[in-house]
C-alpha cells in the first residue's frame, strides 16, 4: 500500500516561487525502493510530464517547458520529494500530481510516462497570475 501526499500549492504572481512537497507512506513505500515524478494537469491538456527523481537521487530529468526554473530533489530518511519551483508563469497553472513507481535502478534518459507509475497522490493546485 502506498499513499501520497502533496503539498504546498497555491496562488502566486507571474515571476514568483513556490515549493511543492509529496509525502510518501505506506507498507509498501517504506518496503520498496521507489522513482518519484511529478506530472500536472491543466484544464483542457492532457497530463503532463515536469519532473523525475530515481530512488538514490542521483539520476533526475525534467521537461523541457520548466528545465531551469523547477529543481526535483527527495529526502529519503523522510519520505518526501520536493519541487522548488521559480519565475512562475501563468502557463504553469495546473493540478500538480506526486506519483511513484518501483526502482530497478535504470535513471532516467528520456521522460518517464504516466503509465509507468502505479501510484498516485491526489494532486494539489498551482495557479500563478499574470
Amino acid at each position: 500500500q502506498v499513499q501520497l501526499v502533496e503539498s504546498g500549492g497555491g496562488l502566486v504572481q507571474a515571476g514568483g516561487s513556490l515549493r511543492l512537497s509529496c509525502a510518501g507512506s505506506g507498507r509498501t513505500f517504506s518496503a520498496y525502493a521507489m522513482d518519484m515524478g511529478w506530472f500536472r494537469l491543466a484544464p483542457g491538456k492532457e497530463r503532463e510530464f515536469v519532473s523525475a527523481i530515481s530512488w538514490t537521487g542521483t539520476s533526475t530529468y525534467y521537461a523541457d517547458s520548466v528545465k531551469g526554473r523547477f529543481t526535483i530533489s527527495r529526502d529519503n530518511a523522510k519520505n518526501t520529494v520536493n519541487l522548488q519551483m521559480n519565475s512562475l508563469q501563468p502557463e504553469d497553472t495546473a493540478i500538480y500530481y506526486c506519483a511513484a513507481k518501483r526502482s530497478y535502478g535504470l535513471g532516467f534518459d528520456q521522460a518517464p510516462l504516466p503509465d509507468e507509475y502505479r501510484y498516485w497522490g491526489q494532486g494539489t493546485q498551482v495557479t500563478v497570475s499574470s
